[in-house]
């Protein structure tokens, strides 16, 4: 028998955020319903439909009416896979919450996997992907990225690993206390320290279409992510500027010794613009990376809700603790 909307919890649920993804929520659906029904009956599955200007909310409400078990969220506006799976926890029921792509590359049936290996005494199990199934740019920018956020946040984040993992029930009321409007959320989850492991996987191949993630959103994201996590960029700023300033000085030193020594030479024209030019596009930059602190800071004052539901399938809007 499946559980109806008035239960108050369950034992594992499925946070899925979709964007575009009309053709494949069918198969989504049923390859879940199989890999899920292997731990228990009792689970459910939240589609967050972030504005994607398809059918997907469509085929979401026509899920809900065939099973109970499915629970879905529209946005009023598309605000960001994040943000849709930071919807997904705050409305989720599970003692267990696994965190998947709608795709169908994080593959439902490493689920029953990933619950295994959480129930040796961790908090959080990630899926660790292999041999990715994705264009070559795809995984180079990634691979870019990773390396970037692991110098400049200071953060042992795996770049073998997406969204894709399992999280009790005590990680999701912690993640929720979180209101951030900078939202990465491996990020976030990594930095509670929860007792985490990890284990292989097959990444599926796209089950149609392409990603949704253009280089400019991947360079925003990456940006976001550098910003929310890491004053390490302001930290560099100030150690150039006193870099400047030391050899500055020491070549001031030279001049004036030269000067004692040689007389004072003409200076030249064409060292003296680049030299000005050099500087100036230092200091415009530095001062640039303190106005997007400052802009970021500015948001977070705002204390604006981190997303807007338009309509759900479900009548509750409360989240079980």
């Amino acid at each position: 028998m499946q559980p109806n909307h008035t239960r108050t919890k369950c034992h594992i649920t499925v946070v899925i955020p979709v964007y575009k993804a009309e053709n494949c929520l069918d198969e989504l659906y049923r390859r879940l319903s199989v890999a899920l029904e292997e731990i228990s009956p009792d689970y459910e599955i939240i589609l967050v439909e972030d504005c994607g200007g398809d059918g997907s909310w469509r085929a979401i409400e026509r899920l809900a009416r065939v099973d109970s078990r499915v629970r879905g969220l529209q946005f009023s506006r598309n605000f960001g896979q994040h943000y849709g799976i930071t919807a997904g926890l705050d409305h989720c029921r599970g003692d267990w919450v696994v965190v998947m792509d709608c795709d169908l590359q994080d593959r439902p049936e490493e689920i029953s996997r990933l619950y295994a290996k959480a129930q040796e005494g961790y908090d959080i199990v990630l899926a660790r992907r292999g041999v990715r199934s994705d264009p070559p740019f795809k995984r180079l920018t990634s691979w870019l990225f990773y390396k970037l956020f692991r110098y400049l946040a200071e953060i042992d984040y795996d770049g073998e690993t997406g969204n894709f993992r399992i999280m009790s029930r005590n990680v999701v009321k912690n993640f929720r206390r979180m209101g951030e409007q900078l939202r990465i959320f491996g990020g976030l989850v990594q930095w509670m320290g929860f007792s985490t492991a990890s284990i292989d996987v097959q990444h599926g191949e796209r089950f149609e279409g392409k990603s949704s993630y253009t280089f400019s959103k991947l360079w925003k994201l990456s940006t976001e992510a550098i910003i929310a996590y890491s004053d390490k960029p302001l930290r560099l700023a100030v150690r150039l500027g006193f870099l400047m300033a030391f050899f500055s000085f020491c070549y001031g030193v030279y001049i004036i010794g030269r000067a004692l020594l040689y007389g004072s030479p003409v200076p030249g024209w064409n060292s003296l613009i680049v030299s000005l030019y050099f500087i100036g596009g230092v200091i415009i930059s530095i001062l640039g990376i303190f106005g997007i602190y400052l802009g970021k800071t500015f948001d977070e004052t705002k204390k604006r809700p981190l997303y807007i539901v338009r309509r759900t399938t479900f009548n509750d809007m409360n989240s079980v603790d």
